[in-house]
């Protein structure tokens, strides 16, 4: 990539086509002089005094075109989008008029921007880091809510905060271990082995944090995973059946009818989802027979799942309620979201205690099942997920070499094999946070981001 930042440059930075409103953006040293060659503001005075961002309303002049009102917002300093001046000309949204500006600018030494251009002046002027103007390309391609949300957290700085305090907090550990090495034949101690063993630790669950979100948005599978479980004759296939609208999963009287599992999609509010039936759930011998396979795969199944959804039957026998109080507790830990949903509610009077009740007599109960399904996924997603695929694609390895690398300093600070060793360890780790933060960085990481930008981005 052959970087040249000493000129001007400008795009279309609205939609193509038709419409009420285009947009003209242009960034670089020489914005108010290309702007003023094509626009005349109301005030004159105000336009060549203005020091910091203001909306200049005025008239387009060009060439063939009679005077167009127009308005231009107007950044003369450092503090814009791109980190340098910046102007935005606000008008009709008609092509060849937008096309006029363009070819008038380009008139005036103003070169064409390149894709991406404007959000890589960012990055590269210090207004954001890497994971954020990925973000700017995720905001652009999110196709529901989810997608939308995730890409304005990490473009609000959610995530670059988080890799920032560990970044902080590993740069005061090693000056602290440093510091240390210098009074080595002085045999004075700056921080303690058990501290140490601490911060180590708070830094690596973050980043394990993230590496199992950038694990998790790579997976091939859009839709996120609801898992069935209960005991056998539970409800689970009926109400696979019902939410999926298909007759996939045998339902019957007999206990045990499903052994290998079966799965289906479900739209749930703004989000589609992954359903997924498995066998009951029952005490098995230890051999391996069907049951027992039948039991591993739920339970690889439910380990893998966002959020399992726990049937229980509406009447229980005292084996039965028994049975599916331990299932219950064996389903808390492991440590997924859990939704418990009682089946068969027109069998029994009242209504179930923090449970939804749902029956396929009822229909208009599996609309409030949906909408809690959707609910609780989406405060899951709010609440963990911080990166956008782009982003996880790209620091996946270097969250593996971070994790990788404290952990070395970790057993390094359990074998008391030296601080020097420590120290190295997390000299490591900085080094592969700053390749994901963009404080180290090369001209392909830089083409691989912002060759997938539109131009006027």
């Amino acid at each position: 990539m052959q970087l040249q930042w000493d000129d001007t440059i400008a795009a279309l930075a609205s939609p193509p086509g038709a419409a009420l409103r285009g947009i003209v953006r242009i960034s670089g040293p020489d914005v108010r002089e290309a702007v003023s060659a094509i626009f005349h503001p109301d005030d004159e005075q105000r336009w060549q005094a203005t020091r910091s961002s203001l909306r200049h309303p005025g008239q387009l002049t060009l060439p063939d075109l009679p005077p167009i009102e127009s308005a231009v917002l107007l950044w003369p300093g450092r503090r814009s989008y791109t980190g340098e001046p910046l102007a935005e000309i606000h008008t009709l949204g008609s092509p060849p008029l937008l096309e006029a500006i363009l070819s008038a600018l380009f008139s005036h030494n103003i070169r064409p921007a390149r894709a991406g251009e404007f959000t890589l002046r960012s990055f590269l002027n210090g207004r954001i880091d890497l994971t954020q103007a990925e973000a700017v390309l995720g905001v652009i391609d999110a196709e529901d809510h989810q997608e939308l949300n995730a890409a304005l957290q990490q473009l609000a700085g959610g995530l670059s905060s988080r890799l920032a305090t560990v970044r902080s907090d590993l740069l005061d550990l090693l000056a602290d271990l440093e510091a240390g090495l210098d009074f080595v034949d002085e045999d004075i101690q700056f921080v303690s082995t058990e501290e140490v063993t601490n911060r180590l630790s708070n830094s690596l669950t973050t980043i394990r944090s993230l590496l199992s979100d950038a694990d998790t948005r790579m997976q091939s599978s859009v839709n996120l995973r609801v898992v069935l479980a209960g005991l056998p004759n539970a409800g689970k296939s009926s109400l696979f059946n019902t939410l999926t609208g298909s007759d996939a999963a045998l339902v019957s009287d007999e206990q045990g009818t499903t052994r290998d599992y079966i799965t289906g999609t479900v739209r749930c509010g703004e989000m589609t989802i992954e359903l997924i039936d498995t066998a009951g759930a029952e005490p098995v011998s230890p051999t391996r027979d069907i049951m027992h396979q039948a039991s591993e795969l739920r339970t690889d199944l439910l380990k893998a799942a966002d959020m399992i959804l726990f049937c229980s039957a509406s009447r229980l026998s005292s084996e039965e309620a028994q049975w599916n109080a331990e299932f219950s507790e064996e389903l808390s830990r492991l440590d997924r979201p859990i939704l418990a949903v009682q089946t068969k509610s027109d069998l029994v009077d009242g209504d179930a205690a923090e449970t939804l009740a749902v029956s396929t007599s009822l229909p208009e109960s599996f609309a409030a099942l949906k909408s809690a399904i959707a609910d609780r996924l989406t405060e899951r997603q709010r609440g963990e997920r911080q990166l956008i695929g782009s982003t996880a694609a790209r620091c996946r390895e270097s969250l593996q070499a971070t994790e990788s690398a404290l952990q070395e300093g970790m057993d390094a600070t359990h074998s008391q094999a030296g601080e020097e060793l420590i120290a190295l360890e997390i000299r490591t780790a900085l080094d592969h946070l700053g390749r994901i933060l963009g404080t180290v960085y090369t001209d392909d990481i830089l083409d691989r981001i912002f060759s997938k930008f539109c131009i006027g981005k």
